[in-house]
């Protein structure tokens, strides 16, 4: 693997957590809340993962990332999503993290209080993670990009 390889595995760990978000929500609206905690784990461990390996690509990367070339409508749209994509991900940890501490304390109330905030948060940051990687890197990629395809 290498440093060009991290936009697909990011994007691939946000699709993971993206699932199991989803699929946590899904099963604590039902009353499981076993399946619920081991779709949560996953999810945190995706996206810690995926923070990782994001912070050493553009450590690596820098001022040379991919820069959205597209023209026309797309690209108002690209930048919508992108900017709000990059907002609310700064939210993301900090809400994660608060979201969790309850749960080590079995303060169900506060976790379920703060958690109605951070799960469609969390789940607009990873669904838009995705969308970014596939306008920027497949949909509309640069031209340097293409030709090496």
């Amino acid at each position: 693997m290498t440093i060009s390889d991290l936009p697909t595995l990011n994007a691939s760990l946000n699709a993971i957590s993206t699932v199991f978000i989803s699929l946590g929500w899904y099963f604590i609206r039902r009353g499981f809340w076993r399946q619920h905690v081991a779709c949560m784990i996953t999810a945190v461990c995706s996206s810690t993962v995926f923070l990782t390996c994001y912070l050493i690509y553009h450590y690596h990367v820098g001022e040379k990332s991919t820069h959205f070339t597209a023209p026309g409508l797309v690209r108002p749209i690209y930048f919508t999503m992108l900017i709000s994509h990059i907002l609310l991900a700064f939210v993301t940890l900090p809400l994660v993290i608060m979201t969790l501490l309850p749960v080590f304390q079995r303060r169900w109330d506060k976790h379920r209080r703060i958690a109605r905030w951070t799960m469609p948060i969390w789940l607009y940051v990873s669904v838009t993670g995705v969308l970014v990687y596939l306008m920027l890197y497949q949909w509309f990629p640069p031209a340097s990009l293409a030709l090496g395809r």
